[in-house]
Formats: structure tokens, C-alpha cells, sequence
């Protein structure tokens, strides 16, 4: 399939797969469903790798280690997010990881006393935390202000960890080992975090929705890591963000999520910064590729 295909269904797929959280968060704790989620991905991926004759051996065990770590603790606070507001609000916020990555390179450019600072990638992130007072405006309203800042949060981690992809795409690493300790990263966590707050038994339907979250993120991580290699970086980033619509669909019809207009504004304005960083981005760094996936 073509990367355009594939970011169409992989938006699909990861819109999905966050319905299937918010189900999830019903009957299991955030750390229970991103256990099950690590479990079933690194199962996928070693029998994908073992089919196709590869190997999972990695040569930067560090490397993989602090990837893990941003991007399960990312991934942890997301899935909370998700249980305690609008689907659609959640995926936005933590959609704002393009935008953070642009203040990342502003904050570098400070850092080392540059005397040239891009004024489009400054407003690109003016624009985008605009887009969050929005968002996150009519959850004050509803006492939801505590799970959109960890939802905000959650994108933040999330630009941490694609950089941390990056790297580990330049130093040799397969997408399918970067998810595959990625995934081992999150049955760690996931362990550690049942240890403390206690397990509960698997039961339908809430093992129908912690099995559909694993099968779904793994395909779809994969999709979109094909899409990102093969394709091009603002189309693909573009196609991506539908993601947002599909779980604006999903939260209305499913959950009956309250979606004001003043949130779908807000919403607009993050998918535009979004792509604006991404295209500035891809302009210093033309031949940079990510590997995404729900962190």
C-alpha cells in the first residue's frame, strides 16, 4: 500500500484503539490496559520478526531504555487522559507533540545563544497553546482540568520519545525492534503500576477492549512507521491528524462526549500549528524521518 493509505487507515486504526481505552478504563486501571497493550505488541512483533527471519538483538540496549521511558510514562498518562475526558479532546492534546518539538528547537536555539531565532516556528507555538486554552477551557467547566493537563503533559513526553526514535533510526535500529522494547518497556511499567494499585480479573467485555487496544496500536504503529519511511513527511503529518476527526466521531456517537465549539476551534488551531512545525521542521531537516506511534 501506498504511505498515504497507510496513514489513512493507521489514523483510523489508532482512533479506534482509543475508543477501545476509554471502554478499557472502565473495568482496568491505566497501568492494566498499557501492560496488556506491551504484552500483546511484543508478542505481535516477535512473531512478525521470527516469520520474516529477523532479529530483535539490539546493540544501543541504553538507547532503547530512555525511549521506553519517556514513551511509556507518555503513554500511561494518555490512556488516563483518555478514561476522564472527550475522546476527541484527548487525542488532541496529545497531537500537540509536533508543536512541542518546535519549542524544543526554539529552547535549543536559546540554550546555545543563538542570535537568530525562527519568528514562524515561535508563533507556530503561540498558536498551538492557543489552541490548548481552547481545548482545555470547556473542561474547566466540568472539573476536568487535572486530566487535560496530564493529556498536555502526555504530548510533551510524546515529542520527547519521537526524538528519541529518531536517533535510534540513525544509529541502525529496525522499526520493529524500536517497537518491540518499546512494547517490553510497557509491561514493565505496566507491572510496576498493578503492583502498586492491585489487578483485576479478566472478564468480558473488558478483555475484548484490552486485547482490541494491543492488536490495534501494533498494527497501527507499524502502518505508520512504514508511512513515515516510505512517504512524504508533511503529507503524511497531515493525513495523521485525521485521527482527530475520527475520534470526534467515535466520542459523539459512542461515549455522547459533550464537543463545544469553542473545543473544535481549539482543536482546528493545534491540527494547523501541528502542521505548520512539521513543515518548518521538515525544512531544516529535509531528510529526517519519524517513526510514530501512540508514543
Amino acid at each position: 500500500m501506498s504511505a498515504p493509505v497507510l496513514m489513512l487507515i493507521a489514523s483510523l486504526l489508532f482512533a479506534t484503539m482509543g475508543a477501545c481505552v476509554k471502554l478499557a478504563s472502565m473495568h482496568y486501571t491505566a497501568g492494566e490496559i498499557v501492560f496488556y497493550r506491551g504484552l500483546i505488541g511484543a508478542a505481535m512483533i516477535a512473531g512478525v520478526s521470527r516469520w520474516q527471519g529477523g532479529s530483535l538483538r539490539t546493540r544501543v540496549p541504553a538507547m532503547h531504555f530512555w525511549r521506553s521511558v519517556s514513551g511509556v510514562i507518555s503513554l500511561v498518562l494518555w490512556f488516563y487522559a483518555i478514561g476522564h475526558l472527550p475522546l476527541a479532546t484527548a487525542i488532541t492534546l496529545n497531537y500537540m507533540s509536533s508543536v512541542w518539538m518546535a519549542l524544543f528547537l526554539i529552547g535549543g536555539a536559546v540554550m546555545l545563544g543563538s542570535s537568530r531565532i525562527d519568528g514562524k516556528l515561535v508563533g507556530t507555538v503561540l498558536l498551538g497553546f492557543v489552541g490548548v486554552a481552547m481545548v482545555l477551557r470547556p473542561t474547566m467547566d466540568h472539573d476536568q482540568l487535572w486530566p487535560g493537563l496530564i493529556g498536555l503533559l502526555s504530548g510533551m513526553l510524546a515529542a520527547m520519545a519521537y526524538l528519541q526514535v529518531t536517533a535510534l533510526g540513525r544509529a541502525g535500529e529496525t522499526e520493529y525492534r524500536v517497537v518491540f522494547y518499546f512494547s517490553i518497556g510497557g509491561m514493565a511499567a505496566g507491572l510496576a503500576t498493578m503492583a502498586w494499585t492491585g489487578t483485576s480479573s479478566l472478564q468480558l467485555p473488558g478483555a475484548l477492549w484490552v486485547v482490541a487496544v494491543g492488536v490495534l496500536a501494533t498494527v497501527a504503529q507499524l502502518m505508520m512507521t512504514r508511512a513515515y519511511a516510505t512517504g512524504r513527511t508533511l503529507v503524511n503529518a497531515s493525513l495523521q491528524y485525521l485521527g482527530i476527526a475520527w475520534a470526534f466521531v467515535f466520542g459523539v456517537l459512542l461515549f455522547d462526549d459533550p464537543i463545544t465549539p469553542l473545543a473544535v476551534g481549539g482543536m482546528a488551531l493545534i491540527v494547523a500549528a501541528g502542521l505548520a512545525a512539521t513543515l518548518l521542521r521538515s525544512h531544516s531537516a529535509p531528510d529526517t524521518s519519524r517513526s510514530l506511534g501512540d508514543s
